[in-house]
């Protein structure tokens, strides 16, 4: 499904506005550099500072520029359940492959929050979807035992695993 080197592009920015020349110049240098994907929107990419508009033209210009050369891992995570599923369903239909969505950050929700959260978006998209544990930047971790229970949801295709330990790493690959 996805694989080899994806990139989380950053979002460039000109006089306080996403520069749309600039962020299609990055997409075609990654290209010509043969990555075999890219991930906008991501915690790279600023995605918690952008507008909800901007967060939405950055989809559709990566999209846009991409033309299906590569795989389009759309950065969709929100601290509201409800915006990130408006999101992730944006990008499926700007025509993303899938969906690349952090833990709530902020509210700090439970493991069953949290499964909740990553369940219900699934269940609402058609799309690929990709969990994304980094604690660091959301005040919360993924649990190996939850990541595990998200594995047998269907469109849940697999984890980016962020949270710093290599013990948590052996325990969710075991």
């Amino acid at each position: 499904m996805f694989r080899g080197a994806i990139t989380a592009l950053v979002t460039p920015f000109k006089d306080g506005k996403v520069d749309e020349k600039v962020l299609r110049e990055l997409i075609e240098f990654q290209i010509a550099g043969g990555i075999d994907g890219l991930v906008p929107c991501g915690t790279t990419g600023e995605s918690p500072t952008l507008t909800h508009d901007e967060h939405d033209r950055v989809i559709e210009i990566t999209i846009d520029a991409v033309k299906k050369r590569v795989p389009v891992i759309a950065g969709t995570g929100s601290n509201s359940t409800a915006e990130a599923l408006r999101l992730t369903k944006h990008a499926y239909e700007a025509g993303a492959d899938g969906a690349l969505i952090a833990c709530p950050y902020y509210n700090k929700p439970t493991q069953e929050g949290l499964y909740q959260h990553f369940e219900l978006i699934a269940q609402n998209v058609p799309i690929p979807v990709i969990p994304y544990n980094i604690p660091g930047r959301t005040g919360v971790n993924m649990s190996p035992e939850l990541i595990f229970r998200l594995s047998k949801i269907k469109n849940i295709v697999g984890v980016k695993e962020a949270s710093g330990s290599i013990k948590q790493m052996n325990d969710v690959l075991d």
